[in-house]
């Protein structure tokens, strides 16, 4: 078991940028692919950005060149950089984490989430 703890949620104006961090604690021995998601109010939530345990990125499309996802694994910790946030990136935005062994590309274990607000 483990549990996501996200932060740096936060209102901006559009253009600028916001770094999210989640926490991970509990069985963090493990090997884990983690990832951001997404979900504005009256929309389906969306994958934004992925990580496999050996640090493979990928993105969706709107995203790419603007969000960037890391991890530092000595701080059990994943970030995602937001640059040049637009009006349609406003959303609460959720960490996620799976097996490496048996869950990815699919995720198990999701934070509670930070808010996330761009004004124009």
């Amino acid at each position: 078991q483990v549990q996501l703890v996200e932060s740096g949620g936060g209102s901006v104006q559009a253009g600028e940028s916001l770094k999210l961090a989640c926490v991970m604690s509990g069985d963090t021995d493990r090997g884990y692919c983690m990832g951001w998601f997404r979900q504005a109010p009256g929309k389906e939530r969306e994958g934004v950005a992925a990580i496999t345990d050996d640090g493979t990125p990928t993105y969706v499309e709107s995203v790419k060149g603007r969000f960037t996802i890391s991890k530092d694994n000595a701080k059990n910790t994943l970030y995602l950089q937001m640059t040049s946030l637009k009006p349609e990136d406003p959303a609460m935005y959720y960490c996620a984490a799976g097996h490496n062994d048996y869950d990815c590309p699919a995720f198990s274990y999701w934070g509670q989430g930070t808010q996330v607000t761009v004004s124009s």
